[in-house]
């Protein structure tokens, strides 16, 4: 009995942990920690393993092709190598959990390799890192992406032209500073927003160009005193150049900053351009109905057909926009060197940008595609509206030879006029001008009845804007011509660069298969 009341003393004052030791005891005392096995490398495997092993399994496909050419390992050690690697079972690697036992996907893979083939599989590693091998894996997986984002864009455009083609005489008032300010017509405004997409497509383009150069050979960053061959690691995974200093090649990280802030610039083009198509989705406006397939009836107003595919479209933009600004704000003010590391938390939100990008382009070119145009009311709008006034006061300055601001005295005098006596633009009478041209010039105009109606005509404001650019419905349709073999070259580049990713990237498994 006393020895039992001995053992329960010391037990009660046996001395507390430390603050140090329990969290020791909770996370463990080797790495990974338990909680940076949560926080960082846990959701870091779960995205390579989706989007990174294809590239990872490729770069190591091509640098066994390129050391064995360079005779850097022999033709029986390439073999067994490249038999372990055709043995890897991907799919089940995409399925797998992170058990902790590795530090991250590239050493799972080495370990696969190990395995299979023994020692001789570390030589797979000679003459790199992972320094340029996950910018490598990075730009690989980036270029595909891209690809996939910009058949989208292409998609929205050629809808947006088309679009154009359907209604280069379907007159309608543009506004300014949300007032109505001068007709023009709807494929007049619509190209506006084709022509800065285009541009959208031709930064994507430069951007696309930037992050398809190759980073195989820089190695930690200064390269290596093995006779390695870079341009033949460039051909062989299907980049069009090689970033030639290795210190850049492992520090510059401005492929992907180009590429965001690309993507950053078309969300919100359109984002804006879809407020406009929800303003016009009202019954106010009058102009939009969407489709009934990406419209939705209220839980209790049976009449409501909400637009919320427009609705959805313009949240989800910010959305695409805000995750291109994390990368970019990511990128801030981290060191020239190598952030491998920070781009394994930065690049999943490229990859969530452009992925909405891709989804966001595709859902609205469908919107515009299908949606109907109340074409006899923004008609009647334009012709009751004084929008047309600049041309009245064009006009007296022609037939009159007054100056521009005379002219627009005197405009402006007759609208406030009809406005005080609710007098529409089509009743506006010789009269009410002169009266108003003698109260500031002191005399009537010249100006006679027959011009004065073609004046305040819509549809003659928009004709005789014959410039390049206006809204003239043969100019815009000179326009849209251009456009439309734009839209067919870029369309052919995309083809051209999709397959030479592609092609190399089959040409890989052939001489694997070759070596076998």
């Amino acid at each position: 009995m006393e020895t039992s009341n001995k053992h329960s003393k010391e037990e009660n004052h046996a001395p507390a942990l430390t603050q140090k030791e329990q969290i020791f005891q909770n996370e463990g005392r080797s790495f990974p920690g338990k909680t940076y096995t949560e926080v960082v490398l846990e959701p870091a495997y779960d995205e390579a393993k989706m989007h990174l092993l294809d590239p990872m399994m490729a770069i190591n496909k091509a640098h066994l092709i390129m050391l064995k050419e360079q005779q850097l390992i022999s033709e029986t050690d390439a073999k067994k190598i490249a038999e372990a690697i055709n043995s890897i079972d991907l799919q089940t690697i995409r399925t797998s959990c992170y058990s902790g036992q590795v530090e991250d996907l590239f050493f799972h893979i080495e370990s696969e390799l190990l395995k299979e083939a023994g020692d001789i599989a570390g030589n797979l590693h000679i003459a790199r890192s992972r320094n340029d091998m996950c910018i490598t894996m990075f730009r690989l997986a980036l270029r595909e992406k891209m690809q996939t984002a910009l058949a989208s864009v292409l998609f929205l455009k050629e809808q947006l032209l088309q679009f154009s083609k359907d209604h280069v005489d379907t007159l309608m008032i543009g506004y300014t500073h949300t007032q109505q300010a001068q007709p023009t017509t709807l494929a007049h405004y619509i190209m506006a927003a084709a022509d800065s997409l285009n541009r959208d497509i031709e930064r994507f383009k430069l951007a696309y160009k930037h992050c398809n150069a190759s980073p195989m050979g820089a190695a930690a960053f200064t390269t290596t005193g093995f006779n390695i061959d870079r341009e033949k690691m460039q051909d062989l995974l299907g980049f069009d150049s090689v970033v030639e200093n290795s210190y850049d090649a492992i520090a510059g990280a401005d492929y992907i900053a180009e590429t965001m802030t690309s993507t950053q610039i078309i969300a919100i083009n359109l984002g804006r351009f879809v407020q406009d198509l929800l303003l016009w989705s009202t019954q106010e406006y009058d102009v939009l109905r969407v489709a009934d397939p990406y419209v939705q009836i209220s839980s209790i107003m049976p009449q409501k057909r909400n637009p919320v595919s427009l609705e959805h479209i313009r949240s989800l933009l910010s959305s695409c926009a805000g995750n291109a600004k994390t990368v970019l704000t990511m990128l801030h003010n981290t060191p020239f060197g190598d952030i491998v590391d920070t781009e394994d938390d930065m690049q999943p939100y490229a990859w969530r940008s452009l992925s909405l990008l891709d989804k966001l382009c595709r859902l609205l070119g469908c919107i515009i595609a299908t949606a109907d145009i109340n074409k006899d009311a923004l008609r009647k709008r334009a012709a009751a509206s004084f929008a047309t006034i600049t041309e009245l006061a064009d006009t007296i300055v022609r037939t009159d030879q007054l100056s521009f601001r005379t002219a627009h005295l005197i405009a402006s005098s007759i609208v406030k006029d009809a406005l005080f006596h609710n007098i529409s633009p089509q009743e506006i009478t010789l009269k009410l001008v002169n009266k108003n041209a003698i109260s500031i010039i002191g005399k009537e105009l010249t100006l006679d009845e027959t011009t004065l109606r073609q004046s305040l005509d819509p549809v003659y404001f928009v004709n005789i804007r014959t410039l390049p650019g206006g809204p003239n419905p043969n100019e815009v349709k000179r326009m849209i011509g251009i456009r439309l073999k734009q839209q067919k070259g870029q369309a052919e580049w995309l083809t051209e660069i999709r397959e030479k990713s592609e092609d190399a990237l089959y040409a890989l498994d052939e001489l694997l298969a070759k070596m076998l």
